[in-house]
């Protein structure tokens, strides 16, 4: 019996029963990239998703993380649309300042952090989330060596969770941030020691498609951010709410309301009415912008049941395998390039060239026939594609990227 797929985004369209992409067919992009695999994110599509944001949340500062997609072609567009970026790494730190993101507004968040990582940020001038009251300490004691004052937020691990979330972040026993209860006694001496306090950061969780359970989790942050702000007797400058806007992947699921998450951050705790807020938001910009091309390279049959193996696989698309998070694993949405829009005539499994069984991107699922040469079509693939998969795993090659839909 065959399994669904995921919902594919709406808008894309066939040119000859190619896939287009940008404006661009399928196999016209591979060629122009010297082949595939291949990663294509078209601009058009975040631009759009940028303008949805500002729309409904006029007032909240718009950050994004850098960590679902790094692409330095992609980042450099988007930089001039955003009021911050987050990293989680001194590459990322450097790749922000190098696209051309204001130190002031980067923001490096991330259990861990070393020394050198610590001294870098700080004579760079971005601000460092601080994970814990160790890491405050070394930043400070970095900063006055340095004869630099530091610019230090606190990461807040709150005393809640967003629930239905795909991964929490928060509540209870966490390796990231500081347990709320102890916020405020950190940042009284983190003021007091002459840091240069930049706010608070909470993230509960993440990949989330329940707009009212969001709104409890941003109504629970503000809230928590207030008592905070009174404890330590001081109001924080920027709120980062978190991010946690999830887009729909698989089968049954619907596009998050965001104008209902926008009407209802429209009041906050007269505590907060001297601070900015933020959302930080990675896949819900990008992940669907992104379509991953992979080539039929061999056709086969086991035991009645197709195969078309790919040129790619799990190596660049690690989520899509089911081995990112999934617990059941269950299929992206996927069509073949090649003869887009046409009716499913078998029942298919598709799996990338890894010597492993782990090397699935559908199960089971219904596809027009697809021959030897034809493309595959592996959407949302804009987040959490190829720097989140293991990409030196048997030494196969990497994957190409390319940015389309950049002209206004």
């Amino acid at each position: 019996m065959s399994k669904p797929m995921g919902p594919i985004p709406p808008g894309f369209t066939a040119e000859g029963g190619v896939l287009t992409i940008g404006g661009r067919r399928a196999d016209a992009l591979a060629r122009e990239a010297g082949g595939t695999p291949l990663f294509v994110y078209d601009f058009a599509r975040v631009r759009d998703r940028i303008a949805l944001f500002r729309r409904h949340f006029p007032s909240i500062d718009l950050h994004y993380a850098v960590k679902a997609n790094p692409y330095t072609p992609l980042l450099r567009e988007i930089v001039s649309s955003l009021d911050g970026l987050d990293v989680a790494s001194q590459g990322e730190m450097a790749l922000a300042l190098e696209c051309g993101m204001l130190a002031g507004r980067i923001s490096f968040a991330g259990p861990g952090k070393r020394d050198a990582e610590i001294e870098a940020a700080v004579a760079a001038g971005v601000i460092l989330n601080l994970e814990s009251e160790g890491e405050a300490e070394r930043a400070q004691a970095i900063g006055r060596r340095l004869g630099v004052r530091p610019r230090l937020a606190v990461r807040v691990n709150p005393d809640f969770e967003l629930r239905g979330s795909g991964m929490r972040m928060g509540g209870g026993a966490k390796p990231f941030g500081v347990d709320a209860e102890r916020v405020h006694g950190l940042v009284r001496r983190l003021v007091e020691g002459g840091a240069d306090w930049r706010g608070l950061h909470v993230f509960a969780g993440s990949q989330a498609l329940d707009a009212g359970a969001l709104i409890e989790a941003q109504r629970q942050t503000l809230s928590l951010a207030a008592r905070i702000a009174g404890e330590a007797g001081a109001t924080p400058p920027l709120v980062n709410l978190g991010g946690g806007f999830g887009i729909p992947y698989f089968h049954g699921e619907r596009p998050l309301d965001v104008a209902q998450i926008g009407a209802a951050l429209a009041d906050r705790p007269s505590e907060l009415a001297g601070s900015r807020l933020a959302i930080e938001l990675g896949r819900w910009l990008v992940g669907e912008a992104g379509v991953y091309l992979t080539r039929v390279v061999d056709r086969k049959v086991s035991h009645g049941k197709t195969f078309l193996v790919t040129d790619g696989g799990m190596h660049h698309q690690l989520a899509a395998s089911g081995n990112f998070g999934q617990v059941v694993r269950r299929n992206f949405p996927l069509a073949v390039a090649t003869r887009f829009g046409a009716a499913a005539e078998e029942e298919a499994s598709v799996v990338g060239c890894l010597c492993t069984p782990l090397d699935r991107l559908a199960d089971d699922v219904m596809l027009p026939r697809a021959d030897v040469g034809d493309l595959i079509a592996v959407f949302l693939a804009g987040a959490y594609g190829l720097t989140a998969s293991p990409q030196a795993f048997l030494g196969h090659p990497p994957a190409r990227e390319i940015l389309v839909g950049t002209a206004a």
